[in-house]
């Protein structure tokens, strides 16, 4: 997917990523970010959830294209993988002997055990004819990982340690297209599936760490359009009616009127949505408007703030930034406007 094409859709598409991500009051200690809330989460394909059909281990996109067999599609598919961040104090008196602790205080600051995210996506461009009734599939695989670095006070000595453990994920992608019975339009699908290997008996927080979390997908077309699913022309209706989506909502993005680009996202939205210009950044908790958020960072103490820098990288870019331009985003954000119109003539 081109650089132009991915750019017009990242900015709805993040925030989408990380919505739930990590709710105010942003703290690991808080009952509700114990466990991250993400929308979209795709478990593997034996998970006992996904068996029972609690749960979904695959979603799938289906849009119409109206283009010919030249048309190439391009396909992101995007999520976040969990990775455990484990603090672990060193024994007293024991050189290389840790144990897992919930917080570790280090003067002022507040180090916390808990998951955080790595952005993972898969790309792939194909003509459509190379996909008409003959599906391409694509597998993916993302390499376990283990990392480690030291907490030490402000005389060097070592307190303890920040292990950080990603787990090995799997999964696949297979896209295809079939023809409708409007001429030179054609049906896409393009299905996600987790194919990570489950561990019997893991518990919650393992499954967390080998599923796909926010899973969404962006596609662009050139040499063609798509067409809206939720507002097709009158001669596409039932075509589009009879596209099957599982755990995606697809949207037109991009400036009104385009139609080469889509995301199909977990979040329902509708075609050319937008992120509000006066937005700062995000803020992960789509609950609460950004005005309300900014202040009630403001009020949070120092050790609360302590704690929310020492969270997450993405926590402790919100509340640097919201310390550096609270006023100014305050200001932005109150008493906004959107749009004047004329006042009806109720004499008329």
């Amino acid at each position: 997917m081109s650089s132009t094409a991915f750019d017009k859709a990242e900015q709805i598409a993040k925030a989408v990523l990380y919505e739930g991500y990590m709710l105010y009051p942003y703290r690991a200690s808080s009952t509700k970010n114990r466990q991250r809330a993400t929308f979209g989460t795709l478990y593997p394909e034996h998970h006992p959830d996904v068996l029972n059909g609690s749960e979904k281990c695959r979603n799938q996109l289906q849009c119409l294209v109206r283009g010919d067999a030249s048309s190439v599609v391009a396909s992101c598919v995007r999520f976040l993988q969990m990775r455990s961040r484990v603090i672990e104090a060193r024994d007293s008196g024991m050189n290389n002997h840790f144990h897992w602790v919930e917080s570790l205080l280090i003067g002022t600051e507040i180090n916390q055990s808990l998951d955080e995210a790595v952005e993972r996506a898969v790309e792939a461009e194909v003509e459509v004819g190379e996909i008409l009734h003959r599906p391409r599939m694509i597998a993916f695989e993302f390499a376990p990982s283990l990392s480690s670095s030291d907490l030490r006070d402000a005389n060097g000595n070592l307190l303890g340690r920040i292990r950080k453990a990603q787990l090995a994920i799997s999964g696949n992608i297979r896209l295809s297209a079939e023809t409708t019975e409007q001429a030179r339009v054609f049906r896409i699908t393009i299905e996600l599936m987790n194919t990570t290997s489950y561990v019997s008996g893991s518990d919650v927080s393992s499954a967390l760490l080998t599923s796909f979390a926010s899973a969404h997908t962006i596609v662009s077309v050139r040499e063609g359009e798509f067409i809206s699913l939720l507002d097709p022309p009158q001669d596409l209706r039932d075509a589009a009616a009879a596209c099957k989506n599982i755990g995606l909502y697809p949207v037109l993005v991009g400036d009104p009127g385009e139609r080469d680009l889509m995301l199909a996202s977990p979040i329902i939205l509708y075609d050319y949505p937008q992120v509000a210009p006066e937005s700062a950044g995000d803020f992960f908790d789509s609950t609460e408007m950004d005005e309300m958020l900014t202040l009630r960072v403001m009020t949070l103490t120092e050790e609360e703030k302590s704690e929310m820098r020492n969270s997450d990288d993405r926590v402790r870019e919100l509340l640097a930034r919201t310390e550096a331009t609270a006023r100014e985003q305050l200001r932005r954000t109150h008493g906004i406007i959107r749009d004047l119109r004329p006042a009806k003539d109720d004499a008329a």
